[in-house]
């Protein structure tokens, strides 16, 4: 039982992180393209 939730706890983390990162190369890319279009 406490492997189970291990394991729901590790994969829904992982899942946040992969999010996380998604967003943050979005906002990141974003950025790096206002930047690059002002100059």
């Amino acid at each position: 039982m406490v492997d189970k939730h291990a394991s729901k706890k590790s994969a829904s983390s992982i899942k946040e992180k992969r999010a996380a990162k998604k967003a943050a190369a979005e906002s990141t890319s974003g950025m790096e393209k206002l930047t690059h279009g002002r100059n």
